[in-house]
């Protein structure tokens, strides 16, 4: 089949290239438009973009999904279908244009874990599997008809970056699956099965990613690990008069009774405390505010005065 792709991330240039490299053709790309970042104002180009020009698959960047110019070049490309993965929202004229349908790829089992960020709520929720849902894309947010799903295990103490690779392979390859299935006409797509209250994968914001240290020290270990390594839980450390945030990648707790504050720390040459609501967290990788990533070794080796640090 003919199968324009829409994407960006490297999790998206992962289906595309399972895609070139199956029975099947990949006639263009719709990528997000370049961006200048950092100091020197570097142009950056998307995974998928970079891809899709190291072989010679035309490339379309528009600002605006309803351009009629963007459209009727769509069209003239005579795609069967269009494959989304780490896209943006699509207007109905847009994913009405193929003759099969438009499906995306989606990093749950849905309807569970619908939106944005679904590879690190299943972490921070403590789910023992999440999968991969390929559905038709309609005008609502994660809620088409699927065509196929498959489930994986979440292994002990994972994290959402661990999670998002193995996700990704196991996507493309359901990608590919779910083209042969439509070229065949072998998939019956089902609607998704109704649930009362679905999980939500909202989208993770900067003031969504501070660690509440009342809660116990699983969810607070769960957190961590589910925003890890981005966008990176975090928590304040006050170095003398000077607040830093601290980022934790990585840690250990243990359930014990304690009679400290709650948010409290002990840290010395060689421990490295916080106390929960059940017990104590011991952090392993972190990351001070101006300094680099680190284990906690060479963390706790960068200070002298210990009795100057304290929890903000």
């Amino acid at each position: 089949m003919k199968v324009v792709f829409l994407g960006t991330p490297e999790f998206a240039k992962t289906s595309l290239e399972a895609i070139h490299n199956s029975n099947h053709e990949v006639v263009g790309v719709v990528t997000v438009a370049d961006k200048a970042s950092g100091r020197g104002q570097k142009i950056n180009q998307s995974p998928v973009k970079i891809f899709a020009v190291d072989h010679d698959i035309p490339v379309f960047q528009p600002e605006k999904l309803r351009n009629p110019e963007f459209l009727e070049k769509l069209r003239q490309l005579n795609a069967d279908v269009f494959v989304v993965v780490a896209f943006r929202m699509m207007p109905k004229i847009l994913f009405e244009i193929p003759s099969k349908g438009t499906f995306n790829l989606h990093a749950s089992l849905l309807p569970d874990y619908r939106g944005a960020a679904p590879i690190n709520y299943a972490v921070i929720n403590g789910e023992a599997k999440t999968g991969a849902t390929t559905f038709f894309i309609n005008e609502k947010i994660d809620e088409g008809n699927i065509l196929l799903q498959e489930e994986m295990d979440i292994l002990p103490d994972e994290n959402a970056g661990s999670l998002h690779d193995r996700l990704m392979n196991m996507g493309a390859n359901l990608v590919v699956k779910t083209l042969n299935g439509l070229a065949e006409s072998s998939i019956e797509e089902k609607p998704q099965p109704e649930v009362k209250q679905p999980k939500n994968a909202y989208k993770i914001f900067k003031e969504n990613t501070k660690i509440d240290w009342a809660k116990n020290s699983k969810e607070v270990h769960q957190f961590i690990l589910g925003m890890s390594p981005y966008p990176t839980a975090f928590t304040t450390l006050k170095i003398g008069s000077e607040e830093k945030g601290l980022k934790l990648f990585a840690g250990k707790f243990e359930i014990q009774p304690h009679d400290k504050p709650i948010g409290s720390l002990d840290i010395s040459k060689n421990t490295f405390k916080i106390y929960t609501a059940d017990g104590i967290y011991y952090p392993l990788e972190l990351q001070l505010e101006g300094k680099k990533r680190m284990d906690i070794k060479d963390f706790l080796n960068g200070f002298r005065n210990f009795e100057e640090i304290q929890m903000a």
